[in-house]
């Protein structure tokens, strides 16, 4: 298995997406799940020989905030602590800038994941938001 920080070719990441079911809420075309990942502050790309099996990105202020998202592995290859790896690399880039506030997105039944790992669930006097348009 071979971890690196350069992005994933286009084609390999719209692959690896499409097996999370995200894209029938978003409808993205593969240009703009590209575009997206290109605009991210930091990825971690997983291979095994010169498949992708897995990927996190953060998006990030450089100082405060940062928001890790996209951490998708693919199914068959789930339970085999690539996830945990993606996870420890994307909070040790945090970690190095001193960001104070990480925070992420999970998805509905992955949420014991992230509490193994640290992440709690935000507290009642501070609930996360949304705008969720598709304009």
């Amino acid at each position: 298995m071979r971890y690196t920080e350069n992005l994933p070719s286009a084609e390999q990441f719209h692959i690896l997406f499409e097996t999370t079911g995200w894209n029938t809420k978003y409808e993205l075309s593969k240009e703009e799940l590209y575009f997206a990942l290109k605009n991210s502050w930091y990825t971690i790309s997983v291979y095994d020989k010169e498949q992708l099996i897995g990927f996190g990105r953060i998006i990030c202020d450089g100082i405060v905030h940062a928001l890790i998202l996209d951490v998708i592995i693919l199914p068959e290859r789930q339970g085999e602590g690539i996830g945990k790896e993606v996870m420890d690399k994307l909070v040790s880039q945090c970690k190095k800038y001193k960001i104070r506030d990480i925070q992420l997105f999970s998805a509905k039944d992955k949420a014991g994941f992230y509490e193994k790992l640290g992440f709690e669930k935000r507290k009642d006097d501070s609930p996360g938001m949304q705008l969720e348009k598709y304009w």
